[in-house]
């Protein structure tokens, strides 16, 4: 008891109580004059991120369930969103994510664009993308990125720097020698969204949440509590 008393008021948490949120500003936005389909919403969104330049507005959370039930969580881009809705990521087939979405593809993605004062967030359901869909993202790449996924490991432990540079140089020589040199552990996948919901803050607390549900046929739409 002694211990969480004296968390209560540790300098940290004091500090982090004086650090002001939502200080972003919103657009104008009216939940009840919302599209009926939800990527109409998002990719409105995201251009207003993009047109506003906010750094890395395509940047989202990716969380995933390894073997154990655990949960687990990283950083990605987005690099599309489809025609039919579908959220496009991609990630080399034996990394943390990329395991963990074979073995369980429920996910869930987050944005956030702090200073519009905007987050979105979306569950649904990984599809591996067709193998040809998955190269063309591959050779969309820098060479830098493609030679990473060239020489493998990813996550794995680093044990030997020198070994590390020489696999590094070897696969950017083999990427310099064959622009078309494709990695076949580099996978795209295209997450079916079930839910995505919609925030934009507010300084007073009187946030706006919209929420999309997924039905057999449409989209279902309702507003929910701050």
């Amino acid at each position: 008891m002694t211990s969480q008393r004296a968390s209560l008021s540790s300098p940290l948490r004091e500090t982090l109580r004086a650090v002001p949120s939502v200080v972003g500003v919103a657009p104008p936005w009216e939940p009840s004059s919302a599209p009926d389909d939800p990527r109409d919403l998002f990719v409105t969104w995201l251009t207003d991120a993009i047109d506003a330049a906010l750094p890395e507005p395509h940047a989202a959370t990716l969380s995933t369930v390894d073997e154990d039930g655990l949960p687990d969580v990283r950083v990605l881009v987005l690099k599309d969103v489809t025609d039919d809705g579908g959220f496009s990521i991609a990630t080399t087939a034996e990394s943390a994510k990329g395991v963990q979405l074979a073995q369980n593809p429920g996910c869930a993605l987050s944005f956030y664009w702090g200073p519009l004062a905007r987050a979105v967030r979306i569950r649904g359901v990984a599809r591996l993308a067709p193998a040809s869909v998955s190269a063309a993202d591959f050779l969309a790449r820098h060479p830098a990125a493609r030679a990473q996924v060239l020489a493998g490991r990813q996550s794995s432990v680093l044990a030997d720097r020198a070994e590390r540079d020489r696999l590094l140089a070897d696969a950017r020589a083999a990427v310099d020698a064959d622009p078309g040199l494709v990695a076949p552990q580099w996978t795209a996948w295209t997450i079916e969204p079930s839910s995505i919901e919609f925030w934009q803050g507010s300084p007073d607390r009187d946030h706006q949440r919209l929420q999309y549900l997924r039905t057999a046929s449409t989209w279902d739409r309702r507003s929910l509590w701050p």
